[in-house]
Parts: structure tokens; C-alpha cells; sequence
């Protein structure tokens, strides 16, 4: 296959991207306070504004796996995913009222902190290492799928591509520290939404009009919101999107140390509530907007699906398939399952001049957004949860701040470097690149339940939480990798009525359908296990669900026996006055009022006595 050229425009968008990323690092590091101290490296001084946070809190997480995967998702089962925006909506007060208060008062660098003064050294060892563990596997992944784009693009190899544009993440984030990381982001945020738009106005200039789009989905049954059934095993629902996008957020929005360390950036608690609640428009509007872009490939492809004419081997390949078709010309000259293979990301401009390095770059500002936020928080998490204590031990005294920023900084540079390695690795590992992904959701769930736990009760323990997080963990593992499973049911249709060769079309469909049915069985369908076919939505719900109810309640069984205690939860060595900072203020408030009242009644009676 000749690959695509790309032209000076094209070329000039890229490099653009590229330079302005590392001179954001580089000014940062020569202004201000110089990254001198951790506290700005880590934190930004907590000096940053509303407006930047906002952004990167959208732009930490959506990296170039989820635009493509939205798109996708509404190209093939239609738009309900767009329900899960309720689910936010519900969330934010959550995170922001319950959560985001706690570790505020604290001024914690790493949210798990909280976990040792709440718990013990214990539990925040063991929830830094899941995460760590998580952020690690994501971030490979991350940085590989973009250097397809431009092996593809520009025939440079993607082994150069993943050292190039790794390198340039490693060294702004390494350089510049936090500050330089939510400038990024704003400017990567922006080319991320260039890149949804450039899709979906070539559709609509083709199309003549939004309208016809939105007509076509319609008339194709890909408009739908209202799903309300109560069966797990149905992909989405009401239901399903909802408490599952619940957990998903909040375990993403309210303990992630990733975000927190965004969110406690800016200079106080109200501004931080700001920056989640103004997170939402932006949230919402890139949710929408890559669900319509799905919508828009389809009405392109509306009466010649590209998997059914072979062109591609997955659905996952139609948004850049689009930019090949509608954004210049390709030429296909080697073996076909060369081409398929090579097909993932292949963009060429002809008709739009620097349209394509659009929305490459977009892709791209996906993907450094991602990976610059998990070095950045991983620092963190290395530095107070490992460093310092191992500091403590063997010298026996203080990592102090000044002393901390040099060793801070070359473990951002490793983890960039780690990044790299992980990336050149996550080309060999095939199948397990969408296992990696699992990982990512399925710790989140237990992980949110043990901040639940510290944050709303009073009663739970060390020994009790641990053992609940580690059956969670097992038991959420073995549902998202358990087997075997029933093969993914499309229940949408798709048409080749308008494809230029239907001979060819017609067998390539019907060998599809034979492989489907071969994959199903010829005669009754195979009895899968229940929990194998649940909706993807529901495990992550299920570990936190889990893990809440196995803590509390052997929590309270072993208080009960006297095998477990909570010293560290009172101020006082009598254990009668909580620390009511390590927990959520609307419960401190209320549990404070009630210790009042009966410290007043036992005053009242005590006069009573004495005046009888």
C-alpha cells in the first residue's frame, strides 16, 4: 500500500502541536517560582484559575481510544450511550460535596494519603499500587495507538513515532511540572474538539446539512433513548448507563489521583467545585459532539458498511476509514490483508488542505493529554506514597520539600520513559491491549468503595476494608475476564445496497454471517454463564457494591470480637472525640450536632442532680 503524504499544511499542524507543547514546558520552568519547590511541580502552588482545571479534568481522560470508541459506539448501536451524561450530572454533587471537601482540609499531595490517617499504612500501600498498576497499563496504550496514526499518515515508522511524540510528553510534563500540564491540556482541548468537527462539517457538506443527518439516523433506526429495560445482560440501558456511569465517574471525578490533583491546584474549595461543575458543559458538549460524529460516518456509509464491502476488519476502523474516503485520495496497491491491516489509521489530504493534520493532531492532543496527566499524578503517588516513607525509614528523618523536587522530577522522567517501553510492548500484546482497558474500569469500582467507605462510616476498620477491596478485586477480575463468552450482538442493521462492486459485497457479507453463525453454534445457543453476559456497564458496579458490603460487614464482625479497632479516627487517646475531617461534611456536621446534644444532656442532667 502507498501511504499517505502529508502536505505542508498538514505537516505544519503537527509539528505545531509538538513545539507549542514543549515551549509551555519550557516557560514554565524559567517563570514563577522556577519548579523549585514540589509543591509547585506537583500542585502548581495551588495558584491555578477555574477555566484551566475545567479542561484538563475533560482532558486527562479522554484520550484517543474513547473518541474513537464514542463514535464508534453510535455508529453501530446508535445513540443511547448518550444517557450516560445524566449520570454525570448526578455525580458532580457528589464528588464535589462529599469527596473533594475531605482531601481539601487535608491538603493531601496523594489522595491516599487520606487512606493511612483514615485506615492505616495498609490500605493506602495497597490502593497506591492498584493504582499505579492501572495508570501504567493505560498509558502504553495510549501513546501506541496514535503513533499508528502517524506511521500511516506520514510513513514514518511508529517506533519513531512512539519515541518522538513520547519524548515530547515526557519532557514538557518533566519540565515544566503541573502548570505547564493544564496549559497543555487547554490547547490539546481544543484540538480535540477540531478533530470531531472536521468530521462532522465534511459529513454535513455532504450531505447538504445537519438535517439530512440527523433524518438518515432516524430513518435507520440509530436514534434511541429510551431503553428502559431491566434485563443486566442488555448492552445499554437507562439503568445500566446510569448507576454504572455513577460509579465510573465518581471513581474517575471523586477519588482519582489524577484529578483530585488537579482539582486541589486552584486556590480554594470553592474554586475547585467550580472547575468540576464547569467540567460538565464541556464534558457533555465533547460527549455529544462525538456521538454525532458517529452518527455522521454513518450517514456516509448509510447503504455501503464498510466491514460487510471488507474494506476494514473492525467497526473500531470507520472514523479514520472517513478521513481516508472524505478528507483526500489513497491509493491501495498491496495485498489486501496488508491493507486491512495497515488500515486503522491512514489519512491523506487532497480536497481539504490541513485538514487532515487536523484531525490527526486531534487524535494526537488525545493521547498527550492522557499520558502527560498519568506521569504528573503517578509523581505524585511514587514521591508520598513510596519515596518518603522509604526516606523515613532509612534515614530516619524528613524527606523535606526542597530536597524532594529533584528526585520528584526524575521519576517523571522515568515514568515517561516507562511509557515508552510500555507502548513498544502494547504492538506485540494484541488481545490484551483490550484487557488492559478492562483493568482500567475494573479497579475503579473497588477502589471507590474503599473512599466511600472512609469517608461515610464511622464503623469499618483496616483488616475488614482490605479484605473486602481484595475479594472485590478477584471477584471483578474473574467476571471481565471469565469465560467463554457470547459473541457481541449488533442489533442494528447495515446495508451494501450502494456499494460499486455488489458481487464481491455480497460474498464478504455472507462470509461474515457464516462465521458469526459458526461463532454461535449451529443449533441451540451455547448456555453462558450469567455473569459472562452482563452488559460491560455493570462490573465495575458490582466491585464497588462488593467491596462496600464484604468491608462493612466484616468490619463489624471482627470489631465485635475484638480483633480490629479505629484509634485513628478520634482525637483524643479516650476514643469519644471523632476527627471529624475525615469525613464528608454533611455526616461530620450531623455527627458533631449529635455529640453535642448529648454532651448537653449529660450536662443538663448533671445540674438536675445537683439542684435536687
Amino acid at each position: 500500500m502507498a501511504v499517505g503524504t502529508f502536505d505542508a499544511w498538514d505537516a505544519a499542524v503537527l509539528v505545531t502541536i509538538l513545539a507549542v507543547s514543549a515551549l509551555i514546558g519550557i516557560y514554565y520552568r524559567y517563570t514563577g517560582g522556577k519548579q523549585k519547590t514540589t509543591q509547585e511541580y506537583l500542585m502548581a502552588d495551588q495558584s491555578m484559575t477555574t477555566f484551566p482545571v475545567s479542561f484538563s479534568l475533560m482532558a486527562s481522560f479522554m484520550s484517543a481510544i474513547t473518541l474513537m470508541g464514542v463514535s464508534k459506539e453510535s455508529y453501530e448501536f446508535g445513540t443511547m450511550f448518550c444517557v450516560i451524561n445524566i449520570a454525570y450530572w448526578v455525580s458532580t454533587p457528589i464528588a464535589a460535596y462529599i469527596f473533594l471537601p475531605v482531601f481539601y482540609r487535608m491538603r493531601v499531595t496523594s489522595v491516599y494519603e487520606y487512606l493511612e490517617r483514615r485506615f492505616g499504612q495498609a490500605t493506602r500501600l495497597s490502593a497506591s499500587l492498584a493504582f499505579t498498576i492501572q495508570m501504567m497499563l493505560y498509558m502504553g496504550i495510549a501513546l501506541y495507538t496514535p503513533a499508528l496514526a502517524l506511521e500511516a499518515v506520514t510513513g514514518i515508522h511508529r517506533s519513531t513515532a512512539i519515541v518522538v511524540i513520547g519524548l515530547v510528553c515526557t519532557f514538557y510534563s518533566t519540565l515544566g511540572g503541573l502548570k505547564a500540564v493544564l496549559i497543555t491540556d487547554v490547547f490539546q482541548s481544543l484540538l480535540m474538539f477540531a478533530a470531531i468537527y472536521a468530521v462532522i462539517f465534511v459529513s454535513a457538506t455532504k450531505a447538504g446539512g445537519f438535517t439530512a443527518i440527523w433524518e438518515v439516523a432516524v430513518e435507520r433506526g440509530r436514534v434511541e433513548f429510551d431503553d428502559f429495560s431491566l434485563d443486566p445482560t442488555v448492552r445499554h440501558t437507562w439503568w445500566s448507563l446510569i448507576i454504572g456511569g455513577m460509579v465510573t465517574y465518581l471513581s474517575l471525578y471523586g477519588v482519582n489521583q489524577t484529578q483530585i490533583q488537579r482539582l486541589l491546584s486552584v486556590r480554594n474549595l470553592k474554586s475547585a467545585q467550580s472547575a468540576l461543575w464547569w467540567n460538565l458543559p464541556i464534558l457533555g458538549l465533547l460527549s455529544f459532539s462525538t456521538i454525532f460524529s458517529g452518527l455522521a460516518i454513518f450517514y456516509y456509509y448509510r447503504d455501503c458498511d464498510p466491514l460487510l464491502e471488507g474494506r476494514i476488519k473492525s467497526r473500531d476502523q470507520v472514523m479514520p476509514l472517513f478521513a481516508v474516503d472524505t478528507m483526500g485520495e489513497c491509493l491501495y496497491s498491496i495485498a489486501p490483508q496488508v491493507y486491512l491491516g495497515r488500515l486503522m489509521f491512514v489519512f491523506l489530504a487532497g480536497q481539504y488542505p490541513g485538514l487532515c493534520g487536523l484531525f490527526v493532531s486531534g487524535i494526537f492532543s488525545a493521547s498527550l493529554s492522557t499520558i502527560s496527566s498519568a506521569v504528573t499524578s503517578l509523581s505524585a503517588v511514587t514521591l508520598e506514597d513510596y519515596l518518603k516513607p522509604l526516606y523515613q525509614v532509612i534515614f530516619r528523618r524528613t524527606l523535606i520539600d526542597s530536597k524532594s523536587t529533584l528526585p520528584t522530577k526524575i521519576v517523571a522522567l522515568v515514568f515517561g520513559l516507562l511509557c515508552i517501553g510500555l507502548a513498544f510492548g502494547a504492538g506485540y500484546l494484541g488481545g490484551v491491549l483490550q484487557a488492559s482497558l478492562t483493568i482500567f474500569g475494573v479497579v475503579g469500582g473497588p477502589l471507590l468503595a474503599i473512599f466511600t467507605l472512609g469517608v461515610c462510616t464511622t464503623r469499618t476498620n483496616q483488616r475488614g476494608v482490605l479484605l473486602g477491596f481484595l475479594v472485590s478485586l478477584i471477584f471483578s477480575f474473574w467476571i471481565a475476564f471469565g469465560g467463554p463468552r457470547p459473541p457481541m450482538k449488533t442489533p442494528l442493521g447495515f446495508s451494501t445496497a450502494g456499494c460499486g462492486n455488489a458481487t464481491a459485497t455480497a460474498l464478504v457479507a455472507k462470509a461474515l454471517r457464516l462465521g458469526a453463525e459458526n461463532n454461535q453454534g449451529a443449533g441451540e445457543p451455547e448456555p453462558y454463564f450469567w455473569l459472562y453476559r452482563l452488559s460491560y456497564m455493570w462490573p465495575c458496579v458490582i466491585g464497588f457494591l462488593l467491596a462496600v458490603s464484604v468491608g462493612y460487614g466484616v468490619s463489624i464482625v471482627i470489631a465485635k470480637f475484638g480483633w480490629a479497632d479505629n484509634p485513628q479516627i478520634y482525637v483524643d487517646k479516650y476514643q469519644r472525640q471523632l476527627d471529624y475531617d475525615l469525613f464528608a461534611p454533611v455526616l461530620a456536621r450531623r455527627w458533631r450536632r449529635q455529640e453535642e446534644q448529648k454532651v448537653q444532656s449529660a450536662q443538663d442532667e448533671t445540674l438536675t442532680k445537683l439542684n435536687q
